[in-house]
C-alpha cells in the first residue's frame, strides 16, 4: 500500500504524481528529473480530495521509495509532523500579505533532512490580491529544493500569472460506489449506510464519513431537507431563517470558544501577564496590546468563516434537494442524492413547474453570493426563504 492508494477515483492524477515523484528522486540523486516542477496547483470540487492528493505527493517527495506509505518519512508527512513540511490553512476569511511574507521566509530555508522543503498551501484562493502578488514572486524563483503545493477549487480562483507558473493537477468527484467502498472497508460502515452516506454526500468523502458515523450530522441534514415543506407562510419563512442562522452561529461558537481562550491565555502569558517584579507585568501586557488586538481580529475572522461555511453547507443541501426535484420533473435517469426522502421530492415535483424549481435554485445560489459579499446572514437567508415559499 502506498500513499496514493487513499486517493479514491483519481487514477489519472495519481499517475501524474507518481511520475513526478520518480522525477524528484532523480533530482535528489543528481539527475535531470524531467517532469518535476517546483510549483503545483491541485484543483477540484469540494470532496475531491485536493488536500489529500497534495499531502500524498508531499509524502512521495520526502520518501526514499516514492511514497511507500509505511516509513517514518511518509508517516510524519501524513500526520503533519515532518520538519520539512509547512502546511498552511487559512482559518479566516482571507490570507493576508503579512502572513504570506512570513510564509515565504520560512519556505526559503533549506530542508533539514536533505531532500525537499514542501509548502502545502490549502485554500490558496483565500489569499488577498497583495498576498497573491507576494506569492507569485516566491513561485517564480523558488530555492532549489523548495516545492509549492497550492490547493484551490478551480483554476480561475487564482491569478493567471500564478496559474501559468504551476503544473495543474485536476481532481474529480469520486462516484457513489467508490466512496461507499471506502466507508465499508476502512471505517467498517454497513454497506446500506455507506451507500446512503456516499449518495447524500455526492462524492464528498469527508462529508460521507461524517454522515455515516455521526448521528448529529444526520439530524442536521434532516432538519435542512425538511425546510422546503415547512415554508407555508411568511412567519414560517422567517422562523426557518432564524433556525438556520442560529445553528451556524452555535457551530462556530462550539468550534472556536475553547481554542480562542487557549490562544488568548498563551499570548497574555507570552507578554508577561502573571509575571512578578515591580512594573514588569503592566509594561509587558501593554506592549502586547497590539498583538492581542491582532489575535482578536483573527479569531473573529475565523468564527465568521466557520459560520459562513456552515451556512453554505446547508445551502448546498437545499440545492441538492431542488436538483433532485428538477430531475424528477424532467424524468431524468440520474441518481438522486436524497433518494431516502423520495416521497417529499415527488410531492414537490408534482406541485410546481420546472421553471419554479429553477427559480428556487437561483434564489439559493444568490443567497450564497450575498453571504460571500458580507451581506447580513439573517437578511440574506430570510430573502432566500421567502423566494422558496410555494
Amino acid at each position: 500500500m502506498t500513499v496514493f492508494d487513499d486517493l479514491v477515483g483519481q487514477d489519472q492524477a495519481t499517475a501524474v504524481l507518481r511520475r513526478a515523484s520518480a522525477a524528484a528522486r532523480e533530482v535528489v540523486e543528481g539527475g535531470r528529473g524531467a517532469g518535476m516542477t517546483h510549483a503545483w496547483l491541485f484543483t477540484g470540487p469540494p470532496g475531491s480530495g485536493r488536500e489529500d492528493a497534495a499531502r500524498a505527493f508531499a509524502a512521495a517527495l520526502m520518501c526514499p521509495d516514492g511514497g511507500c506509505g509505511h516509513c517514518d518519512q511518509c508517516h510524519q508527512v501524513l500526520i503533519g509532523s515532518h520538519p520539512d513540511l509547512e502546511s498552511v490553512r487559512p482559518e479566516g476569511l482571507s490570507y493576508s500579505v503579512k502572513q504570506t511574507r512570513e510564509l515565504i521566509l520560512r519556505a526559503a530555508g533549506a530542508p533539514t533532512q536533505g531532500r525537499w522543503r514542501v509548502i502545502l498551501f490549502e485554500d490558496a484562493d483565500r489569499a488577498t490580491e497583495s498576498a497573491a502578488n507576494a506569492l507569485l514572486k516566491a513561485i517564480e524563483e523558488p530555492p532549489p529544493r523548495t516545492v509549492w503545493l497550492l490547493c484551490a477549487p478551480a483554476l480561475d480562483d487564482l491569478m493567471i500569472t500564478i496559474r501559468s507558473r504551476c503544473r495543474a493537477v485536476n481532481l474529480t468527484t469520486p462516484g457513489t460506489e467508490a466512496v461507499a467502498h471506502v466507508l465499508a472497508t476502512r471505517d467498517s460502515v454497513p454497506w446500506e449506510t455507506a451507500t446512503f452516506a456516499a449518495r447524500a454526500a455526492q462524492g464528498h468523502i469527508s462529508r460521507a464519513r461524517a454522515l455515516a458515523l455521526d448521528e448529529g450530522v444526520r439530524r442536521r441534514r434532516e432538519a435542512v431537507l425538511g425546510i422546503p415543506r415547512s415554508l407555508t407562510g411568511v412567519g414560517e419563512c422567517i422562523s426557518a431563517a432564524e433556525r438556520l442562522v442560529k445553528t451556524a452561529e452555535e457551530e462556530a461558537a462550539a468550534a472556536t470558544t475553547t481554542l480562542n481562550e487557549s490562544e488568548t491565555t498563551d499570548l497574555r502569558r507570552l507578554y508577561g501577564e502573571g509575571s512578578t517584579g515591580k512594573g514588569l507585568n503592566r509594561g509587558l501586557v501593554r506592549g502586547g496590546a497590539g498583538a492581542l488586538k491582532e489575535l482578536e481580529d483573527r479569531q473573529k475572522s475565523r468564527a465568521t468563516r466557520i459560520k459562513r461555511d456552515s451556512l453554505d453547507s446547508a445551502l448546498l443541501e437545499l440545492v441538492s434537494f431542488y436538483r433532485d426535484v428538477l430531475a424528477m420533473q424532467f424524468g431524468a435517469g440520474v441518481e438522486l442524492a436524497n433518494d431516502d426522502i423520495r416521497f417529499d421530492l415527488d410531492q414537490l415535483a408534482r406541485a410546481c413547474t420546472p421553471e419554479e424549481t429553477l427559480r428556487r435554485i437561483d434564489a439559493i445560489m444568490q443567497c450564497r453570493e450575498r453571504l460571500g459579499a458580507n451581506v447580513n446572514p439573517q437578511i440574506a437567508v430570510e430573502a432566500m426563504m421567502l423566494a422558496l415559499r410555494p
